[in-house]
């Protein structure tokens, strides 16, 4: 543990904080974290912890998250500025359009990796470890699936019994890899299990031997007999891939799978977020209120 961690958890204790960090975050701040996970864990955790501040190092839609179950907390975000671009892809007023057309048989199911103000105005968040039971469980016969296209394709395939309307969004990290690139790892690393995010294009999932979220690749790495893997994510994840299986090989199969936004919190940021305390995020408790009800339902729903 260096310098800077230590004083990390010392603050934390002054502060009666808890630290959250995403997958994709820098591993000194993984290594120190009290909760580490993907978006749908550290939702849930979120609603658990006792402590009155969290300190939420990912981006920013996951402090929103983080805000809304827990509007009696103070949330914390190390780096206000970083953001995930497809939280921002899909329109409020398409969804208005969209509502007007199917009136009651639609449902607006929203990717949790999204803004606050399009939570507010769906039906019910999902996470891509719960989209596909959350969008079994819903009574409607047209799914609006916001923001991400890749995602709500490959939860379609499995729900041919609904119709999906998708929006035009996606992640860049995840969007930018190509069959090809999977190919050309495969020539590298031959034999090796290929692990997808739903994020993905569907040419680049057809690819895959396992298609699941971040935590579901490291789950499945972790029970596989297999000894060589080719991760299809952000490599963040690399980090604890790694921490629990020493002993096999992971290998990024393409050139730029960093999110820049979640590399911008740093240990320094930690630092200084709690020592200057302040009041962290702030929204109404009218939106709030609207806001929290599609992800208190995805949390209902995916129990």
């Amino acid at each position: 543990m260096n310098e800077k961690q230590a004083q990390i958890l010392k603050l934390k204790q002054d502060k009666d904080a808890v630290i959250m960090a995403h997958y994709y975050v820098a591993d000194d701040i993984q290594e120190i974290a009290d909760y580490v996970g993907d978006s749908y864990y550290l939702s849930e955790m979120a609603t658990k912890v006792s402590e009155k501040t969290i300190v939420l190092c990912g981006v920013s839609f996951m402090g929103e998250s983080a805000k809304l179950l827990n509007p009696d907390k103070k949330v914390l975000l190390p780096d206000a500025s970083a953001d995930c671009p497809m939280a921002h892809m899909a329109t409020v007023e398409k969804i208005k359009e969209i509502r007007k057309k199917y009136k009651d048989d639609v449902a607006v199911v929203c990717y949790v990796n999204s803004t606050a103000e399009l939570k507010a105005n769906s039906d019910v968040c999902v996470t891509s470890s719960n989209a596909l039971k959350v969008v079994k469980a819903l009574p409607n016969k047209v799914i609006y699936f916001i923001p991400d296209q890749h995602l709500g394709t490959y939860i379609s395939k499995q729900v041919p019994e609904k119709k999906f309307i998708f929006n035009d969004g996606g992640c860049p990290v995840h969007t930018m890899l190509t069959k090809a690139d999977i190919l050309s790892a495969l020539e590298a690393h031959p034999g090796a299990k290929v692990l997808v995010h739903p994020e993905c294009k569907e040419e680049v999932t057809d690819l895959a031997d396992y298609v699941g979220s971040t935590s579901g690749i490291i789950e499945y790495a972790t029970n596989s007999d297999a000894a060589e893997f080719i991760i299809v994510t952000e490599l963040g994840v690399m980090y604890e891939l790694k921490r629990r299986n020493p002993e096999k090989s992971f290998y990024a199969a393409g050139q730029h799978q960093i999110c820049d936004d979640m590399k911008k919190v740093t240990l320094d940021k930690i630092i200084s977020v709690l020592e200057q305390d302040d009041e962290g995020l702030i929204m109404s408790a009218d939106f709030m209120d609207k806001a929290n009800a599609p992800l208190k339902r995805m949390l209902e729903l995916s129990r």
